[in-house]
């Protein structure tokens, strides 16, 4: 199984991959993860590919190859599109995070109308407002833990074992927030992953 994950420096990407590759090492498949972190502490893309399975030889997924990609933002998600697979998944979150030549008028973002269209024109994506619940639940910084919730409604781990990642994984004062988050995302695409 191939993921991408991608989104913007700080909203938690890295912590999404290492609570998968955490779960699917408990299920007892191999694992490789890598993480591209270009500029993240000043707000750049980053990525982070997870590959499991029986037998897996190299953590980077090819373009075209992603069974799932989870995008926390939706200019990260046009970004990455050409790495889903034809009969792949994306979950994307269409909160909206200007990059740096945008927010200082270097650069012009594209539409949100338009940003869509190039989605809907390369796969079926399903929009997860994961900011706007995880601000509702108190702290918009689940937000990656809410996008967790979602996507493994789409991959073969019982949710048990995702709650077991993150107690170990999440420092302890934040477990019980990242548990709510968890399942909040599971609830948000519910009728769609049946």
């Amino acid at each position: 199984m191939n993921v991408l994950v991608c989104g913007v420096g700080g909203q938690g990407v890295l912590l999404f991959t290492g609570l998968l590759s955490q779960v699917a090492l408990s299920a007892g498949r191999d694992v490789k993860k890598s993480e591209v972190h270009g500029m993240a502490q000043r707000g750049g893309s980053v990525s982070s590919h997870v590959r499991f399975g029986e037998r897996v030889y190299s953590p980077l997924i090819e373009p075209g190859a992603a069974e799932l990609i989870v995008a926390f933002e939706r200019l990260e998600a046009v970004r990455y599109a050409h790495y889903l697979h034809p009969a792949g998944r994306m979950l994307y979150d269409p909160h909206r995070i200007d990059p740096l030549p945008v927010q200082i008028g270097l650069a012009e973002r594209p539409t949100d109308a338009a940003l869509e269209a190039r989605l809907a024109a390369r796969t079926p994506a399903l929009a997860v407002e994961a900011f706007a619940k995880a601000r509702e639940l108190g702290n918009p910084r689940v937000q990656n833990v809410v996008m967790l919730g979602a996507a493994s409604s789409f991959l073969e781990f019982p949710a048990d074992h995702y709650r077991e990642a993150i107690r170990e994984l999440v420092k302890p004062k934040f477990v019980e927030l990242n548990l709510r988050a968890f399942d909040a995302g599971r609830a948000l695409v519910a009728p769609a992953a049946v």
